[in-house]
């Protein structure tokens, strides 16, 4: 018979869940894989039943661990609830709320968001952090965020997982950019196989979202990315380019330094990335959350509505 179960110790399990190893749970939570160890045994001990078992060099749940996850994440997002509801009753003290998001979230959603909020809400202090998207959603289960701003992937958010609540901010394709001096330079708009036999300049796989979004719209297109560099940040992305050493992907609404003479083409194959605000569930409903996510989606429908045509820089 279960007498009580300690909720950080659920917390553990999710996380295990979620990266299938002590080690990388550890490093989320911040603790020692022994110490995150022990919380399991102790969960084990409380709930009189095994969770874990061995999977090659990983671990998985038993059924009795799926069956107790699945529980833990509905007495989470109603603690949430609960949280947000209490909120109601504050004494209005001070609030702070803690956002992030990979890179050019951070420039082109997060901070005027952030600016509009410190505008119109003086109660409220805003902290920004960069995150890729695998690192904002363990950060955000972890507590130590309030919003992740991230691309929806299923590998690392799946349709069905109930720890995150979620709200789309904007839908934003890619543009193709290539050297001024190339012969695509003058169209007025070009398709992904017109250059599926040139060097391209592509972030490492894993390190960010643009790889796995780049490479399944070239294969989509009848071609394998031939990547010649690797950079990650789209001001080196597009130095690359203007030395003529590849062709990109560059988000629509990310700027190209004025100095790099390239041509920006819009891609009748385009792909698009879909830009998520994802809180833990239940969260959604304290006011500094609300207030945040309100913030957020309106920085993304002012990015929406600038002109689809980009500029041919």
């Amino acid at each position: 018979m279960i007498e009580s179960v300690d909720l950080r110790r659920l917390q553990v399990l999710r996380l295990v869940h979620r990266h299938g190893t002590v080690t990388a749970a550890a490093d989320v939570l911040h603790l020692t894989p022994s110490a995150v160890s022990h919380q399991l045994r102790q969960l084990a001990r409380e709930t009189g039943v095994a969770l874990l078992e061995p999977d090659g060099r990983r671990v998985r749940l038993t059924a009795a661990g799926r069956a107790l996850v699945a529980h833990a994440d509905a007495l989470h997002a109603n603690w949430e609830r609960a949280r947000a509801e209490l909120a109601a009753y504050a004494d209005g003290s001070a609030e702070s709320l803690h956002m992030c998001g990979f890179p050019s979230a951070v420039a082109r959603l997060l901070a005027p968001a952030a600016a509009r909020l410190r505008a119109t809400d003086t109660g409220l202090t805003v902290h920004v952090a960069e995150e890729e998207t695998a690192a904002g959603l363990d950060r955000l289960l972890a507590g130590e965020i309030d919003i992740a701003v991230v691309v929806l992937d299923g590998s690392t958010l799946p349709l069905d997982d109930a720890k995150f609540g979620r709200r789309p901010v904007l839908a934003e394709p890619f543009d193709l950019i290539v050297p001024a001096g190339h012969p695509l330079a003058g169209r007025d708009e070009a398709v992904l196989g017109d250059v599926a036999d040139e060097p391209w300049v592509l972030a490492a796989a894993g390190s960010c979202d643009l790889y796995e979004l780049a490479v399944a719209a070239c294969s989509a297109a009848g071609f394998t990315p031939r990547v010649a560099h690797h950079a990650r940040d789209y001001a080196a992305v597009s130095a690359l380019v203007a030395c003529g050493l590849g062709v990109a992907l560059i988000p629509r609404t990310a700027a190209v330094p004025a100095l790099h003479d390239v041509a920006r083409l819009p891609l009748r194959d385009a792909p698009t990335r879909h830009v998520l605000a994802c809180v833990r569930l239940g969260s959604d409903r304290r006011p500094a959350i609300a207030r945040g996510l309100a913030a957020l989606e309106e920085a993304g429908r002012e990015l929406a509505r600038l002109p689809e045509r980009p500029d041919r820089r």
